[in-house]
């Protein structure tokens, strides 16, 4: 049988669906994956590489799988009280949120979120086979706190996933909206869970649902580490809830899961916190910048707590795209159609940025006045 005729017995709702992944491609201006534009510094490289080297000699024996150690350190990063049981740590949030369904979710049992959200939301349904219901949003991208505690009583979700700040938008949500989900949930037999990938870039005095924790043991919080950390490279997502939610991430969990390297270098990063942070205000500030800036420019601009701002409106965004790929910068096509979304990069990177797309918008601009 030739290579092309084999057929395998992939499941039904897997057959016709591709990897999820964004462009990689060989451009000199990458900002179309909200990654940290800054490495490590040579300081905490070489932390890094003594704890690795460290660990290396043990490397024939089998990781903490607890993490141990590493959820220790994380619950002293995050503060409110928390103690390492109450927190989880994985390979990027991803794998804590296909977690958290396997646990929560599954066949027979309800996702429900608001959109647009983050696009791995819909393949951490399917992976773990549990029904999806993502409701829009309003207009301005936010939750109306009435209508998602209606959703919330007309479709029974056993979780409900809340991305704050959210992606590809930006905003962060009130914590009163957060805290009435919470309780409608409370006696439902439904967790919540926001996920906080973006939190360190909120804007000043915007709170965390981590200050909820202590009233909604049925709350969780996933972060990340590969943001403002820098630390995509090192695959490090964690979650804080009440012990019993961490317990039961801990039933499924695969043995072994964070490899010893892993571990070690999470620690290390956290051990150097003021130093791997040191560029979030620089960032913001870029943020801030570059939203004005695309507004200067007659677009349409969601308010961003992220590390990336979601612009438009275009007739065609795959031309700008195209555009913009061609001009040696990179950006993500994602969000409702007519939107795009940039990464905050340095301040060369999005000085780049800014040529590029005045150059383009002209153009752009023409086709929006022919449709």
């Amino acid at each position: 049988m030739s290579r092309d005729a084999l057929r395998l017995p992939v499941r039904a709702e897997l057959a016709a669906e591709r990897p999820y992944g964004a462009p990689q491609l060989d451009v000199p201006v990458l900002l179309n994956v909200n990654e940290n534009p800054y490495p490590p510094t040579t300081e905490v490289v070489d932390a890094m590489a003594a704890a690795v080297r460290e660990v290396a000699v043990g490397l024939n024996r089998y990781p903490d799988r607890d993490a141990t150690a590493l959820r220790r350190d994380l619950a002293d990063y995050l503060g409110h009280g928390l103690s390492a049981d109450q927190v989880w740590a994985a390979n990027g949030s991803n794998e804590v949120m296909v977690q958290v369904l396997q646990a929560f979710g599954g066949p027979g049992r309800t996702v429900l979120t608001f959109g647009p959200t983050y696009s791995m939301y819909p393949q951490y349904a399917r992976d773990t086979a549990t029904r999806l219901v993502t409701l829009p949003r309003e207009e301005d991208f936010t939750v109306a706190s009435e209508a998602a505690t209606a959703a919330v009583a007309a479709e029974r979700p056993h979780v409900v996933v809340l991305a704050s700040p959210n992606n590809p938008t930006g905003a962060a949500l009130p914590l009163e909206t957060i805290a009435r989900i919470c309780d409608v949930t409370r006696n439902a037999q439904a967790v919540v869970v926001v996920d906080e990938a973006y939190a360190e870039f909120r804007r000043a005095g915007t709170p965390s649902a981590l200050s909820l924790l202590a009233d909604y043991p049925h709350l969780a919080v996933t972060r990340t580490m590969s943001k403002a950390f820098a630390l995509a490279g090192g695959r490090l997502g964690y979650l804080a809830s009440s012990r019993e939610f961490v317990d039961a991430l801990q039933v499924v969990r695969l043995p072994y899961h964070l490899s010893s390297v892993t571990q070690a270098v999470a620690r290390v990063a956290l051990a150097h916190r003021d130093t791997m942070l040191a560029r979030v205000q620089e960032l913001r500030t870029e943020r801030d910048v570059t939203t004005g800036w695309l507004r200067e420019q007659g677009l349409t601009v969601a308010d961003s707590d992220a590390n990336f701002v979601l612009f438009g409106r275009f007739a065609d965004r795959h031309r700008v795209w195209q555009e913009l790929v061609w001009r040696g910068v990179l950006i993500r096509e994602t969000g409702p159609d007519g939107w795009l979304r940039v990464s905050i990069g340095s301040a060369d990177e999005m000085m780049a940025f800014k040529r590029a797309l005045g150059e383009v918008l002209p153009q752009a601009q023409r086709l929006q006045e022919a449709t």
